[in-house]
């Protein structure tokens, strides 16, 4: 539901708006829109200001804050399919994604279907009884070895079975994304966690990070953004596409990782 929360624009410099609250959120709707006919994968995470991805109980939710929240549902509802690991889906309790109510009817005149997607990747095939057991099971991205375990848990239609080239079991995210495009969803949210962030960094498929700096210090061993066995070769360049700053601090900033080098905020 709409808050009171207010988002000042900080970049690009020459915007000086405020993104108003309103009931559907037009402005935030409007800030994220992409274009749809071809492919995009967003990421979307949270991290504490000394680089946490997750709260003291291992949870990336505990790093939230309303402003966070509120830019977390519009990305959301402009998702075709929400994309997460099987490691967070246990860690977060995900569940079926219902669209807000405030946020259904701008969803459906853009021409989205009510119900957004959830693709669930894992290598063993595991999927959480929450999940399998519910009317609408999610999609499960897999390699070789989780294909079987996969099929019997959400059946054959909803199984992508992706084996990567050097290592068959591991899936394939690129094929994925691929997979998911040739049934309509083109526009795929990335939730984390920080393994499989990693891995689409390392298949080169994310085309922008929004990224959400909530104000707290949590120290600890937490795991940082993006882990992977090695460092991308060579690292990404990122450029800035906006940085929103709300009341409490939280900054939200929209990272493309498509733009030409050399291309301004």
């Amino acid at each position: 539901m709409p808050s009171d929360v207010h988002l000042d624009l900080l970049v690009p410099a020459r915007d000086d708006r405020r993104l108003a609250d309103t009931p559907d959120e037009r402005e935030l709707r409007r800030l994220f829109a992409r274009e749809r006919s071809r492919p995009h994968v967003r990421a979307n995470m949270v991290t504490s200001v000394d680089g946490a991805a997750t709260g003291g109980d291992g949870r990336s939710g505990t790093l939230g804050t309303p402003a966070d929240r509120r830019v977390f549902a519009v990305l959301r509802a402009l998702a075709d399919v929400v994309l997460v690991g099987a490691g967070t889906v246990r860690a977060e309790g995900y569940r079926e994604l219902p669209v807000p109510e405030h946020l259904r009817a701008a969803r459906a005149a853009a021409g989205l279907p009510a119900r957004i997607e959830l693709a669930v990747v894992t290598r063993r095939g595991e999927v959480p009884p929450g999940l399998r057991d519910g009317p609408h099971p999610p999609y499960v991205v897999t390699g070789t070895a989780g294909a079987g375990p996969t099929r019997d848990a959400v059946g054959p239609e909803r199984t992508l079975v992706v084996p990567g080239v050097d290592d068959p079991d591991a899936p394939d995210l690129r094929a994925a994304v691929a997979t998911l495009a040739e049934r309509g969803l083109r526009h795929v949210l990335a939730e984390g966690g920080p393994h499989l962030l990693g891995d689409l960094l390392a298949a080169d498929v994310v085309d922008e990070l929004c990224l959400t700096t909530g104000p707290l210090v949590v120290a600890g061993d937490a795991p940082r953004l993006a882990v992977g066995p090695a460092p991308l070769d060579p690292a990404r360049r990122a450029h800035l596409r906006h940085l929103l700053h709300a009341t409490d601090g939280t900054l939200l900033a929209c990272w493309d990782l498509r733009a030409p080098v050399g291309s301004g905020a």
